[in-house]
């Protein structure tokens, strides 16, 4: 079997790409709402704000409290198996471990240091911030291995205290960040970082293939693109600012109609780690206006089922080419007469002061996502 394994391996990498399937699970906003539990909503772009403490980590969590893709990744010698989140929001690789004894840590897999002969620890700490309480966590190295591609010495962060509820219903153990490295918490040197820095790669781009309609088949790729995963050609932009995937977006339009709304110039993060479609505030009641959504009691946006495909059809204009989201697209259908809108509100500006945006699964399951560092910019294509 072990013989077995190490063919797969080989296969996978001599054609260049090194492919991850990702799950699709529920988030831990339906898992708690079965148990009669609403989550607070939380501004997506929280997570994007400038570290105020050095030498810590500061992410925020329940921006992940939507997320449904994960896949899984080992750490240690002998290596030891998590689910994680791949998430280009962020920087940093962490996962729960023994050292963390709450209940939400003792509902998932903990990586066990003690059995891993290659790991040893860094003597620093972080904490990442998230609702009425904090994660709280120790930083170390040891071996990664993510989709045959193995990693020594990896920085990985080690939770040490998890309270609160949110996290015993959450289906990933830890979060694998694949931003750049300016916004790592704590000085870790991403995952990528370290690929490209020891030519694990054929070429240093990484790619997304996110599934439609609760499907399987999802899939994270390392070291090139899948062409049977993409209709057409894959149109490129450049990255705006090389902390996250940011891009800039020229214009907005609503059934082709072009609103001005870029006009000056707005920007977009490509966040595989938050799951809706995230608009300025100050924009968001006219998008609903033109959707003719209704604000439920929990704060989302609401539709009728039955007139979903009489709803307008909108597009982002990008290094030239429009971008089309039909109502499938931003429309979440749960089995009820009632349908919510997959677009939320940011109360935060870019770094250099125009609208944000947030393209996460609402927009990446329409469109295949290539990240190339060697060039530092991002390529969209239909997704197949």
């Amino acid at each position: 079997m072990k013989c077995l394994v190490a063919v797969l391996v080989c296969v996978v990498l001599a054609e260049g790409i090194v492919k991850i399937p990702l799950q699709k699970h529920k988030s831990m906003r339906e898992a708690l709402r079965e148990k009669g539990i609403e989550l607070p909503y939380q501004d997506p772009a929280l997570k994007y704000q400038d570290n105020e403490f050095a030498g810590s980590a500061n992410m925020y969590i329940n921006n992940y409290a939507d997320t449904t893709y994960y896949g899984a990744i080992s750490i240690g010698t002998p290596p030891q198996s998590f689910q994680v989140l791949f998430d280009t929001g962020s920087a940093n690789l962490w996962v729960d471990s023994i050292y963390c004894n709450t209940q939400a840590c003792n509902a998932h897999t903990k990586f066990n240091p003690q059995q891993s002969s290659t790991y040893s620890a860094k003597g620093q700490n972080f904490y990442l911030p998230y609702g009425a309480g904090s994660l709280y966590g120790t930083f170390g190295y040891d071996t990664v291995n993510v989709g045959g591609i193995v990693i020594n010495n990896q920085e990985i962060g080690l939770s040490t205290n998890e309270p609160g509820q949110n996290f015993v219903v959450a289906k990933f153990d830890g979060i694998l960040g694949l931003s750049y490295p300016y916004i790592s918490a704590g000085g870790e040197t991403p995952v990528m970082d370290n690929m490209i820095s020891h030519n694990l790669l054929d070429a240093n781009i990484f790619a997304f293939y996110l599934s439609r309609g609760g499907q399987q088949g999802s899939v994270l790729s390392f070291g090139g693109v899948d062409t049977s995963l993409y209709q057409g050609q894959i149109s490129w932009t450049p990255v705006t600012s090389e902390t996250y995937w940011q891009i800039g977006i020229q214009g907005f339009e609503i059934n082709g109609q072009e609103t001005g709304w870029c006009s000056r110039g707005c920007q977009s993060i490509v966040d595989t780690g938050t799951s809706a479609l995230t608009a300025p505030s100050q924009l968001l009641p006219y998008i609903m206006q033109a959707i003719g959504a209704q604000r439920s009691q929990y704060g989302q946006y609401m539709v009728d089922c039955s007139q979903v495909n009489n709803l307008p059809t909108l597009s982002f204009v990008i290094s030239g080419v429009a971008f089309q989201l039909t109502p499938s697209a931003y429309i979440i259908q749960d089995g009820s007469q009632s349908c919510s809108v997959g677009i939320t509100p940011t109360y935060l500006p870019s770094r250099d002061g125009e609208p944000l945006w947030i393209f996460g699964d609402v927009f990446l399951r329409e469109y295949y996502s290539v990240y190339d560092r060697t060039n530092n910019r991002v390529g969209f294509a239909s997704a197949a």
